[in-house]
């Protein structure tokens, strides 16, 4: 070896000793931290807006509290009162019978305008903007329609009743129609929204499996069948679970029913959610208040529970 090469090769050996070795996070653990810093806001937000308020309304439970900053606890009394409170357990009857009949029509209605609008037909377009145009309107403003159009004697429906010789109907005065008058607009505000979620889930499946099945000489019902119904399967999933929370939860329904009915008549579209309402900001009974809402998030999540269990999670068989 020459001179100058052991000169070279002692140099890099007094560099690299002489060289900091580099500390930090690795390339993966960088990658959470920056993925964490993203998520942080929303888990603040859910911290702060939804897990806080519902331990605070489960402690509330256990009190009774007047509004005026004054406690006092009662232990279990609130729950034993609310199973004898029978405007409570008509609240909660007009509830299941509120869910089980607008998850349902909302789910098949909305399926049915995504498979109409997924077909090559004219102006597809105009209508899917057309079923997607009432989720763009406030909920007041379409309370607000419907319940002008539903007076009675001089709105529009109920004139167009009387046309056909059916006679006066009060929808929104009859307990026998009111609550199902109610419901009826409920799905029809709702259906465009699960259309485009339900279209969204369509658009995923492969054309080849259509093409395949028309060369077999399958018809339309057991293309169907046979494959779009079990593809749909995680769509089909989410879309009954987001209407189990929002029926049961009351959200769009406690819109329309305030603005239409006010819960009434003779508490007959009464939903848990408005009678829990009325019990909080119309007689300044939190303590009670929050007793019923803790009893109706956890009839939430064991319903939640058993869909999971029933559906498997929205999982296809093969996962």
């Amino acid at each position: 070896m020459s001179t100058t090469s052991a000169i070279r090769e002692k140099n890099g050996v007094r560099q690299t000793q002489e060289r900091p070795h580099r500390r930090g996070l690795s390339r993966k653990h960088r990658e959470w931290i920056a993925g964490y810093l993203f998520l942080a806001p929303d888990l603040l937000g859910l911290l702060v807006f939804l897990a806080a308020p519902m331990i605070i309304s489960l402690g509330l439970g256990f009190f009774e509290v007047d509004g005026f900053g004054n406690f006092s606890f009662v232990g279990l009394n609130n729950y034993q009162l609310m199973f004898s409170d029978q405007q409570f357990l008509t609240s909660l009857r007009v509830t299941l019978t509120y869910v089980f009949l607008v998850v349902p029509g909302i789910f098949i209605t909305g399926l049915l305008l995504a498979l109409l609008v997924k077909q090559k037909i004219p102006f597809v377009g105009i209508l899917r903007s057309m079923f997607f145009i009432p989720n763009v309107v406030s909920l007041v403003v379409v309370g607000f329609v419907w319940k002008f159009m539903l007076a009675d004697n001089i709105g529009l429906l109920s004139q167009l009743v009387q046309s056909l010789g059916l006679g006066v109907i009060s929808w929104l005065g009859d307990p026998r129609f009111a609550l199902g008058t109610v419901l009826c607009v409920v799905i029809w505000f709702s259906m465009g929204y699960n259309m485009i979620i339900f279209l969204a889930g369509l658009q995923e499946i492969p054309r080849e499996y259509y093409e395949a099945a028309n060369i077999d000489g399958a018809g339309a019902w057991t293309a169907f069948w046979n494959i779009t119904w079990p593809l749909l399967r995680p769509t089909s999933f989410f879309v009954l679970l987001t209407l189990l929370v929002t029926s049961v939860s009351g959200q769009g329904g406690f819109d329309l029913i305030y603005v239409m009915t006010k819960g009434g008549p003779a508490n007959s579209t009464s939903l848990g959610i408005f009678y829990i309402y009325q019990q909080a900001f119309l007689f300044g009974r939190y303590g009670y208040a929050a007793a019923m809402a803790s009893f109706l998030v956890a009839v939430m999540l064991v319903a939640t529970i058993i869909l999971f269990a029933v559906t498997k999670g929205g999982r296809f068989d093969f996962d």
